[in-house]
């Protein structure tokens, strides 16, 4: 069966950027494959004309997906023939995806994650769940999503795209004041049965439950992520794992802007170019690394000076709300 990546990236340059830095660790990582990788674009005209060359397009019209996170309800029209799997444009990989396809094989539609049968996720579940006549939901992030091209797959993002219109008569909470396509697609997958992929840590992880610290060379696919264990006050007691070593790494929010993901982004374009050596790599620490480090001591240290005299600063909105 044909195997495929996908991932979107629209309306904003800083999207083409992340979806190209995805694709590189992609095709570091993946010289001699048979997957291809897509990005979905209204603006392909941005992508490094290096890029071009070793992937492959879905062009689209300026909101033709729809807005925010919306477009990832639109997954069945946009994934080819055979497995896909649709992975977030601020991740990076950092090794073989093959085996990932394999424990997917067979899903029509899968995430991967957990079940939630009450409590609090962008509303209220055990209500939400109650209201639908379902047991429990599927829990995850939506940095992954798999489906193999067919009807049942339609079916269910049918399904999805129904509910987004009831969205908030069925009681959801709004992320960014859009819906959220997690709890959307969570509730259309339970309608017609579809299951999860249990998450064990091995798959995907990030730095917000990963609050302990990480480290990261994607070039060598080495990597950990950590969780310190209670009572530490990073813990996130919600992450059942503590050290992980995920295939991707899914940098959310200004983890984006830190030093480990500007400066591994650095590298693979080197790498990529066969331009990666000890002067390029001493290079990267003393023009990202360092600066970086610096900058975020002197804030830490500094932001209860500030916060006494000046109280608190006002929120910058985020570059990534569309």
């Amino acid at each position: 069966m044909k195997r495929n990546i996908i991932t979107i990236a629209t309306s904003k340059k800083l999207y083409i950027d992340l979806a190209v830095n995805l694709a590189m660790s992609f095709i570091w990582w993946h010289k001699d494959t048979t997957i291809d990788f897509y990005i979905v674009t209204d603006q392909i005209n941005l992508v490094p004309n290096f890029i071009k060359q070793k992937i492959k397009f879905i062009e689209i019209k300026p909101g033709e997906l729809g807005e925010g996170f919306s477009s990832k309800l639109h997954l069945d029209h946009l994934a080819p023939e055979g497995q896909t799997l649709f992975i977030d444009s601020d991740c990076l990989i950092f090794g073989y995806l093959d085996n990932l396809f394999e424990k997917f094989k067979g899903n029509h539609v899968s995430v991967l994650g957990n079940y939630i049968t009450e409590g609090e996720w962008f509303g209220d579940v055990k209500k939400i769940c109650k209201d639908f006549n379902i047991s429990k939901m599927p829990k995850f992030n939506g940095g992954i999503y798999y489906l193999e091209k067919g009807n049942t797959a339609t079916e269910v993002y049918t399904t999805a795209r129904e509910l987004e219109k009831k969205y908030d008569e069925i009681g959801f909470v709004r992320l960014r004041n859009r819906p959220n396509d997690e709890v959307i697609m969570a509730l259309a997958m339970a309608l017609h049965q579809m299951k999860p992929l249990i998450d064990d840590g091995t798959v995907m992880s990030d730095p917000q439950a990963c609050q302990g610290g990480y480290k990261i060379d994607v070039i060598n696919g080495k990597r950990w992520m950590l969780n310190p264990a209670k009572p530490n006050l990073l813990h996130q007691n919600w992450y059942p794992f503590e050290k992980v070593e995920p295939l991707i790494v899914h940098f959310l929010g200004t983890y984006i802007d830190h030093y480990p993901y500007q400066r591994e982004i650095f590298r693979l374009k080197r790498a990529l170019k066969s331009n990666l050596n000890i002067f390029t790599e001493v290079f990267s620490k003393i023009s990202i690394e360092y600066p970086n480090r610096v900058n975020l001591t002197f804030k830490n240290l500094f932001r209860p000076i500030y916060k006494l005299f000046f109280g608190n600063r006002s929120i910058k909105k985020s570059e990534r709300i569309v």
